[in-house]
């Protein structure tokens, strides 16, 4: 079980949330798996990242970006009417949530149905910090991170993360100095 004192070393800005975060992110470690010292490693490093050390649980970036995501489902009539419900758009509706940013339509549904709530009508549930650890976690077992992870395969990890695959080049993810360091200080109290 991560403690108090482990998660502050690894994120030492995350301070007064890291007690609200600890026994939701021991919990969704323990439902999704996320059981070696290396694969908790880096998982909270790169929520780190993610989510600017449990600070932001929804994207910065107004999502505007992913309007024409075919690829995240974002051009599909049913998610172009839910959002057009809410006076949106589908990339802006279903930008990034929880802390790993669960990002387009696709993504939500698939999300929502895993952990038995309504996402696709409601992806800001995904911020609330339970769903926010939750989702991350679901992500972390639905792309199979911890073969990369207990690996030793960080690179890896972090561009299905950020990149959405296995890239040939070492350390492309986004913030890939970030995420190391995070890890790196992981592994000093994880490993």
């Amino acid at each position: 079980m991560l403690s108090i004192d482990q998660l502050l070393h690894i994120m030492p800005l995350a301070k007064r949330r890291a007690e609200a975060y600890l026994g939701i992110l021991n919990d969704a470690m323990i439902e999704f798996g996320i059981e070696t010292p290396l694969c908790q490693a880096a998982f909270l490093a790169n929520l780190a990242v993610e989510s600017g050390q449990l600070i932001y649980v929804e994207e910065i970036a107004s999502g505007a970006a992913y309007d024409g995501r075919e690829d995240l489902g974002n051009k599909k009539p049913e998610a172009i009417s839910i959002a057009a419900q809410h006076g949106t758009t589908p990339g802006r509706f279903y930008k990034g949530h929880g802390l790993i940013q669960i990002t387009g339509f696709d993504n939500h549904v698939a999300c929502g149905q895993a952990l038995g709530i309504d996402a696709k009508n409601e992806p800001k549930k995904l911020t609330l910090p339970v769903y926010a650890a939750r989702s991350a976690a679901w992500f972390w077992k639905r792309n199979g991170l911890n073969a990369f992870a207990d690996a030793g395969d960080f690179d890896g990890v972090c561009d299905k993360i950020n990149r959405g695959r296995k890239t040939l080049a070492i350390g492309d993810a986004n913030g890939w100095k970030e995420r190391l360091a995070f890890y790196e200080a992981a592994k000093e109290v994880l490993c």
